[in-house]
């Protein structure tokens, strides 16, 4: 087993790659969780006035991305138009499905915990609301699912 370090990790420093390496800044990942369903099941014969509870499918949340806002930069958007695209017979094969690596850095920039998330693709984008007497930057969202996240240290 992997030795304990003294302190709990904290939060603020990760890196999100997107498919082949492509880094994509973000300030806030959201929805790295997951859920295995119960099947609950008593045989009729059964002798025990309750029900067994097994395993079931396991169900994957999907993740949030929220980034700032730049002039000239429409990527949440062009990630959704492939995917849109795609729906509309337009495109061939499944490119517009991605694996995203999401890692939590330590202070030398290493991974600690990397979050691996397979087939994903965006299904919401949320553009930033404008609001005259605000004094905030603005942020963009993207909302994707995805076919499975696995967990693994360094």
């Amino acid at each position: 087993m992997a030795a304990k370090g003294d302190y709990p990790i904290p939060k603020f420093h990760f890196m999100v790659e997107w498919g082949d390496g492509f880094r994509v800044g973000f300030t806030e990942v959201s929805g790295l969780d997951f859920e295995t369903e119960v099947i609950e099941y008593r045989e009729g014969s059964s002798k025990k006035y309750n029900k067994s509870k097994q395993p079931g499918l396991t169900k994957y949340s999907d993740i949030t991305l929220k980034r700032g806002t730049f002039e000239g930069d429409l990527d949440y958007f062009n990630l959704w138009k492939e995917t849109y695209y795609f729906q509309e017979g337009n495109k061939t094969g499944s490119k517009y499905r991605r694996n995203i690596t999401i890692k939590l850095l330590n202070e030398n920039h290493d991974p600690i915990l990397i979050w691996k998330l397979e087939n994903a693709w965006a299904k919401k984008i949320q553009s930033t609301d404008l609001k005259a007497d605000a004094n905030e930057v603005a942020i963009e969202t993207m909302e994707i699912t995805h076919e499975g996240l696995t967990l693994s240290e360094k």
